[in-house]
């Protein structure tokens, strides 16, 4: 299986990059393909430019690639912080450029953009993990978990991915090293629960 793992955190050392270093051991041990992205590693520009938003756009060979892997994938996971009930910078530009018609979605014929698109991505699952210092109550009571909506609904769900699974892990601020142990043993059991070994 062609997993698609997209991380944005800007700290080499933060709890998003051991989350996403336990879910890439955990699928290579099950024998799944790979493929990764440390947005902020690899620098990635998020800004979309006017010329880019036609769907028959002239794309930029790294842009070309991220659309083409995207496109492949079989299970996409995305880990990142909620910053202001929202992704990193970063990833909404990735989401923007990406995530974008033709690769993800289409309007059928007769329909000029003012419809429901139609899903294009071939992935069947998307997972997404994200931290948080806000308790999961408030998030639901106060905010509405703004992020469930958009990655589930506004994302995912309109891009044709039937199976969705988020897990917010909090208060990360502070957490222990034992708390955060067990975090890392709940991702690694996700991963292996979804992402069994693969049959050779």
């Amino acid at each position: 299986m062609r997993v698609s793992v997209i991380l944005a955190h800007p700290s080499a050392s933060s709890f998003n990059h051991a989350i996403a270093a336990v879910a890439i051991r955990a699928l290579r041990g099950n024998g799944h393909e790979v493929r990764f992205h440390d947005l902020y590693e690899e620098e990635f520009d998020p800004l979309l430019r006017a010329g880019e938003i036609p769907p028959d756009a002239t794309l930029t060979a790294e842009i070309a690639r991220h659309c083409e892997e995207i496109a492949e994938a079989d299970s996409i996971i995305v880990v990142h912080p909620n910053w202001w009930g929202q992704p990193p910078a970063i990833l909404k530009g990735w989401i923007d450029r990406v995530i974008r018609p033709g690769v993800a979605y289409e309007f059928l014929e007769g329909d000029g953009g003012e419809g429901i698109p139609h899903g294009l991505l071939n992935a069947k699952t998307a997972i997404v993990f994200n931290t948080s210092n806000t308790e999961p109550e408030r998030e639901k009571r106060v905010f509405g978990d703004p992020l469930e909506t958009l990655w589930k609904n506004c994302i995912f769900g309109l891009c044709g991915v039937d199976s969705f699974y988020r897990r917010t892990f909090s208060i990360v601020i502070v957490s222990s090293e034992v708390q955060r142990k067990e975090w890392l043993a709940e991702v690694w059991q996700t991963i292996d629960e979804r992402f069994p070994k693969a049959n050779i």
